[in-house]
């Protein structure tokens, strides 16, 4: 039994580098602010409203809903919207 198998190696331009490193950019920032967004959120529940320190823990409203990822998705897309910068990039790379 053969196993045949294709290794390619991109050699991109300088130009495509420019756009892959902003590419990566942008996934690193969507990335990270989604993560926040979330620890923000679990910090805020996690202790007691009169244990909780104020110089740590960020509080948020109570009636605030925990973000997932359908909620996350909506509000990227409404980012890509008024953001140009993340319009560049495909919606699919950054969720």
């Amino acid at each position: 039994m053969f196993n045949l198998t294709y290794e390619f190696k991109l050699k991109p331009t300088t130009g495509q580098t420019e756009i892959f490193e902003d590419w990566l950019e942008q996934c690193r920032r969507v990335y990270n602010y989604a993560l926040a967004e979330r620890k923000d959120w679990f910090g805020s529940r996690s202790c007691q409203i009169n244990a909780c320190s104020i110089r740590s823990e960020f509080i948020i409203k109570a009636e605030t809903q925990r973000p997932t990822y359908a909620s996350q998705c909506k509000s990227l897309t409404t980012a890509r919207a008024n953001i140009p910068a993340l319009a560049a990039v495909a919606v699919h790379v950054l969720q």
